[in-house]
């Protein structure tokens, strides 16, 4: 559970946060398995015994005063009785976790049906035969990776789509496969029942003992394209041939595997593998408002392209959620696909949304392995509570806010990567107050589930019968924490964590985007520095009261005396160069903006970073570093004299040996070199995997690499400057600061 704050010292009153211009927040990554600094939590049990506060509802902590009757709450400082059980268990030394450390994991007792449960994990192929012999090539190799990932007592399932919802029987010596036909205009019901079809335990297969012959049907799967229709009753197929009915194929799924839920399984994933828009049935996208029509009638082509076009698939996902599945949207391909309406199915019921494309070099096989073999947490529920001073204001990321209770998250799904932010207000004008000793807390509580395997528990006897027996495992993890009050704005600006500040700007730029355009989020973006830059010159007194130019010189867009916030105004003309900001007429596809938006909604602040402003080094030779940190211009690469650059840029990594490089050098990089143990370990720790490229710079082309250093590249996205990039944004910022003051 890892905690950042974009200020490690807050803000002391109204005041001093209004005129730090910074943004007050925080960043939680609650099911990471150690803190920000490394820690571990102390795992226990007893979680329903901790005591709570009478009037804030906080959970007794390390930070709690504590007599022998009684605790005082370390948040809102109400005094609490203890009951006679808790004095019992609090004398005895080391009883309790939540006395020996302020980050505690503790074990809840399961109740009514949860304890009967199977609790098998299931997994449903969804895939879209609507498409091409490589995406289903492509297909295929993902679902060999996934099967090598799934834990012995796994069910899967393997459907397809298209006019038709194709269902497999894979138990049998030969796959069977039932096809049920998509009524075009169906109100969501089919001619037959799916569970008449196919019972659902005759298409949900043990992967231990199914896993060949799921493997022979994925080789029998064909595009529609490639249907004989010579055949008799074969007329009709012919003419509903290319019709990918997603939308009715998801619906149809997701109550067929419903009725399982709470007796079989506690969550069920759906993997939807979509080569392009639905366009049959209930739940078509109308593609052509991706056309050219957006530039004859001078509408913000942005804005007319990021709401959703329908609301079907945002209710659907909520139908997931009541039916315990949750769905992975994996679409391959370089079609206006319309993911703005499609993006809720996924993120809306703890699934991803992942974007390729082509088939050539996708990293999709990859991703799906180790989605599948990295922990998760379901069901999640997640309480933010603050000292009485202040409160959380807005809350970011893929959750719901619980219906009945204020700040309460709902998350469906969520992996130890998953990242969230708040950001706070003061509950009044007086803020924290200098005269006492009392300073800011903030207590995270997250309750989850877990899916627990018969490897992980302690068996007794043979152990042949537990060997399937998956159980399920209510937790508690809270964590407290006590933060510094900055008695000046020097020390709230020596405070600044740059990262989680770029976070707090990437969670506000891409809500304005979506309600008001890409337009409105850029200028929100420029605005901001331009204010935070003036309320540092103002702190600082560098601003002279003289008159004309001389002015200008003396406003320091730089941040020179300030080393935290130095790196921002790079970070803003870098986020500024983003797709996420860039305009349509750039070339920026709205697929590609939609999923970058979900995919930075949920990055944590390191790994944000790297994808805003990628890292660039250099190697002297691929078993020797250079220098650890160059910035993104070519008169970087031009200065130094090593002839290998490594970039990393988060989606990317791009291994470059420059046109000068010595032709000795071995190209790639051997597999036992320093280079490529650093390559290792970057794509071990990724949420996903990274693409790799390796160019030699005067045979290949740079293009690629080159697109990266963008620090000559003009702001605006019209070609190179004839004065360079990111120097004439400083002059720009620094004018605007000058209006902004007078």
């Amino acid at each position: 559970m890892a905690l950042r704050a974009t200020v490690v010292r807050f803000p002391s009153d109204p005041d001093a946060q209004e005129s730090s211009g910074l943004p007050w927040g925080v960043t939680v990554t609650p099911f990471a398995s150690k803190d920000e600094n490394g820690n571990s939590p102390v795992y226990g049990s007893g979680g329903d015994l901790i005591p709570r506060c009478e009037n804030c509802w906080a959970y007794y902590n390390t930070y709690c005063d504590q007599d022998q009757w009684a605790w005082t709450c370390s948040l809102c400082g109400t005094l609490n009785g203890l009951s006679s059980e808790t004095i019992a268990r609090y004398s005895l030394p080391e009883s309790a976790p939540e006395n020996m450390s302020s980050f505690v994991d503790l074990e809840l007792p399961l109740e009514g049906s949860e304890e009967d449960m199977q609790a098998r994990p299931v997994y449903v192929a969804a895939i879209d035969l609507a498409s091409s012999e490589e995406f289903l090539e492509l297909t295929k190799s993902a679902l060999l990776a996934a099967l090598e990932a799934l834990a012995p007592g796994s069910l899967f399932g393997l459907a397809t789509f298209s006019h038709k919802l194709g269902l497999y029987d894979v138990q049998g010596p030969i796959p069977v496969v039932k096809n049920v036909f998509l009524p075009q205009d169906s109100d969501g019901t089919l001619p037959i029942e799916l569970e008449d079809a196919m019972p659902l335990f005759s298409f949900l297969a043990p992967v231990e003992t199914c896993k060949d012959r799921i493997a022979s049907a994925l080789e029998t799967l064909r595009p529609t394209s490639s249907w004989d229709g010579t055949g008799s009753g074969q007329g009709l197929d012919r003419i509903l041939l290319g019709g990918r009915g997603f939308g009715l194929a998801m619906e149809t799924l997701i109550s067929y595997l419903g009725s399982e839920h709470g007796n079989t399984f506690a969550l069920a994933r759906i993997f939807a593998f979509l080569s392009g828009p639905p366009d049959y049935g209930p739940g078509q996208l109308d593609t052509r408002r991706y056309g050219e029509q957006y530039a004859s009638k001078g509408e913000d082509a942005e804005l007319a392209l990021l709401p959703e076009q329908t609301p079907f698939y945002k209710d659907l996902a909520a139908v997931a959620v009541q039916a315990g599945v949750c769905i992975d949207i994996l679409a391959v391909t370089n079609e206006y696909t319309d993911l703005a309406s499609l993006k809720f199915l996924s993120i809306d019921s703890g699934g991803s949304l992942f974007l390729y494309p082509n088939t050539d070099d996708s990293t999709l096989p990859q991703d799906m392995y180790r989605m599948l073999s990295r922990p998760y947490a379901f069901n999640c529920i997640m309480r933010l509570r603050t000292s009485s001073e202040f409160k959380p204001g807005n809350s970011y990321g893929h959750f719901f806010p619980d219906p009945q209770y204020e700040n309460v998250q709902h998350v469906i799904c969520c992996d130890s990567y998953a990242t969230y932010a708040y950001d706070f207000d003061f509950e009044n004008n007086h803020g924290f107050s200098r005269h006492t000793s009392e300073l800011p807390m903030l207590q995270l509580a997250f309750q989850y589930t877990v899916v627990v395997s018969p490897q992980e528990l302690p068996t007794s006897g043979s152990g042949l019968t537990s060997r399937s027996k998956y159980t399920i495992k209510r937790r508690l993890r809270i964590r407290t924490m006590q933060f510094g009050v900055a008695h000046n704005i020097n020390e709230l600006y020596d405070s600044v964590e740059h990262e989680v500040v770029l976070s707090i700007l990437v969670h506000k730029v891409i809500l304005a985007s979506l309600s008001e355009g890409v337009r409105e989020g850029r200028m929100l973006l420029h605005d901001w520095l331009v204010i935070l830059t003036a309320q540092y010159n103002d702190a600082c007194k560098t601003v002279a009261n003289g008159y004309g130019s001389s002015i200008g010189s003396l406003i320091d867009v730089t941040f020179s005396q300030c080393p935290q916030l130095q790196p921002l105004p790079r970070l803003v003309f870098a986020l500024l160069r983003n797709p996420l900001l860039r305009f349509h007429e750039e070339g920026i596809h709205p697929d590609y903006r939609i999923y970058l938006q979900c995919l930075f909604s949920g990055l944590e602040p390191s790994s944000l970073h790297r994808a805003i402003y990628p890292l660039l080094t250099s190697y002297a030779t691929p078993d020797k570093l250079a220098y650890p940190r160059h910035s993104l211009s070519r008169a970087a690469l031009l200065t130094s004299e090593s002839p290998i650059f490594f970039l990393d840029a988060f989606t990317t990594l791009i291994v470059f040996y420059s046109s000068t490089a010595d032709p000795t050098l071995p190209y790639p990089p051997p597999h036992d070199c320093l280079l490529r143990t650093t390559i290792n370990k970057l794509k071990q720790e990724r949420s996903m995997t990274p693409r790799l490229m390796f160019i030699r710079g005067g045979q290949e082309d740079p293009t690629p690499f080159e697109n990266y250093l963008i620090e000559e590249q003009d702001v605006d996205g019209s070609g190179f400057a004839s004065v360079m990039g990111f120097v004439s944004f400083l002059e720009e910022v620094s004018q605007s600061v000058l209006e902004y003051m007078k």
